[in-house]
């Protein structure tokens, strides 16, 4: 048997403990053509030797940190300023140097959900033979939006080195197509009415729940929700891909799902609390917004007034969802597809979720940024008299089926899409009628209403009211029977 000398054992066991030196890494959120979030601090982290000094430079900063004993590093740059002009960002340790070129600085979102906000401006063109995009759009012509993308990957712990399936790309002609469809079209908007660059984080998985999205911090808020691991369940995809991104600055996120979870009601609206606040933890930037798509139409329409089927109660959790802070809901009642769960006009989609943070982050404060929104009802002879925020200029709209839906709506003679019940709890079509920012509903078979009920159903297509910014109204109920 051979043998070892003391001095060879403690040779051996330093050699075994001691951390693997490894070269200078960044996250793989730093690349080539990447925006930076502006006016607020950015943080820059990797991975180099062990105890490293490590230093940042850009816009003028040079920022330096020592790698921690696993040789994990993060630092912030302070505060930037917007600049369309391209910069270079070096980072060097223990004698490497790495540079990324074409840097922008400007206004970052995170794009979450499923297959609705990963569906691709491509993909989203497929209709009627070929692209819905405006003619007003140009992706030649808008180099400053940009768009990062990640692979589908689950993880049981937060996971940092997530590889990206496209890195930072410049918008063109040639690389649109790939592009968060929902996302590209908020950025358009962004950009045109800002001038900014604009960065779009696409984070998103077809077919998913909103439980993998959630971490763990978003969990510790909400009590009572079993967290047994699944591999497409309880923070997967959250720990395989959105751990990644984060602490990325951004402005705020958006997010495009509920399809998924279209079988529940309030729990839905716990669920997307507890994103919200497990997000924004992770983050550790603060408040920021989170604006959401609420569900396009879907399915063949129902002929009862009642309603209640399919999607009618997660759209009431999503409007619900308006109460919590720094949150926005775009109304997508009249763009679905009866036969297609995955609407293409995704320029409205896009285009509304704008609205909100053009209002809201950037100072529009003019501007219509939502459809009439359910305020209070009151039930007196024989009348309902519903109120709403956001009601201004009410008007009975329609816009045209089987083109391609980026029109603005065309009036129509009535306001449908309104039933109306008594104490008997019997539902009927109701009569309705416009005054000022109110719909007053009657009919000759309900003479006292004690409810009242508004596109309360998968399929909205027949709903008609909207206000002058041609913004829809949101389906809505008076009563919880």
């Amino acid at each position: 048997m051979r043998r070892f000398s003391t001095a060879m054992l403690l040779l051996l066991a330093l050699v075994v403990s001691a951390p693997l030196a490894q070269a200078l890494e960044l996250s793989p959120m730093f690349t080539d053509h990447a925006v930076l979030q502006q006016g607020m601090a950015v943080p820059v982290w990797g991975w180099a030797k062990p105890d490293s000094e490590v230093s940042v430079t850009f816009a003028g900063q040079t920022v330096k940190v020592k790698a921690d004993k696993e040789g994990a590093w993060s630092l912030k740059l302070k505060p930037l300023k917007v600049d369309k002009k391209p910069h270079e960002m070096t980072i060097t340790g223990d004698g490497t140097a790495v540079t990324l070129s074409d840097i922008l600085v400007g206004e970052v979102w995170f794009c979450s959900g499923q297959s609705n906000m990963e569906q691709t401006v491509t993909r989203a063109g497929i209709r009627y033979g070929g692209s819905i995009m405006p003619k007003h759009v140009k992706p030649d012509e808008l180099g400053l939006i940009r768009h990062i993308k990640f692979p589908h990957k689950t993880a049981k712990q937060p996971t940092k080195k997530t590889a990206v399936k496209m890195p930072w790309t410049v918008c063109s002609s040639k690389t649109v197509g790939h592009f968060t469809a929902a996302g590209f079209y908020f950025a358009c908007v962004i950009n045109k009415a800002l001038g900014v660059p604009v960065g779009l984080i696409g984070c998103n998985w077809g077919g998913c729940k909103i439980e993998p999205w959630i971490p763990q911090e978003g969990y510790d808020v909400m009590k009572g929700f079993s967290k047994k691991w699944q591999p497409r369940g309880y923070s997967a995809m959250f720990n395989g891909m959105g751990a990644t991104a984060a602490p990325y600055a951004i402005r705020g996120a958006l997010w495009y799902q509920g399809e998924s979870n279209g079988g529940e009601g309030d729990t839905y609206f716990q669920k997307k609390k507890a994103l919200h606040e497990g997000w924004k933890k992770v983050w550790a930037q603060g408040d920021f917004p989170l604006y959401f798509a609420q569900l396009a139409s879907f399915r063949a329409p129902n002929a009862d007034p009642a309603g209640g089927d399919g999607w009618a109660r997660v759209r009431e959790a999503q409007r619900k969802c308006l109460t919590l802070p720094k949150t926005g809901m775009a109304v997508l009642t009249d763009i679905g597809d009866a036969r297609n769960i995955h609407p293409h006009n995704k320029y409205d989609v896009g285009r509304r979720l704008a609205l909100w943070a053009l209002a809201k982050d950037y100072g529009k404060k003019d501007l219509v940024y939502s459809g009439p929104l359910f305020k209070s009802a009151e039930f007196k002879d024989g009348k309902a008299i519903i109120s709403f925020e956001h009601g201004k200029g009410l008007k009975a709209a329609m816009k045209e089926r089987g083109k391609e839906n980026i029109e603005d709506p065309k009036p129509v003679d009535a306001v449908k899409g309104f039933s109306i019940a008594g104490a008997d709890k019997k539902w009927v079509w109701a009569d309705a009628r416009i005054q000022g920012d109110k719909v007053v509903l009657t009919s000759r078979e309900v003479k006292e209403p004690v409810a009242a009920r508004y596109l309360f159903t998968t399929n909205t297509d027949h709903g008609t009211l909207y206000n002058g910014a041609n913004l829809p109204a949101a389906p809505f109920r008076t009563d919880d029977w």
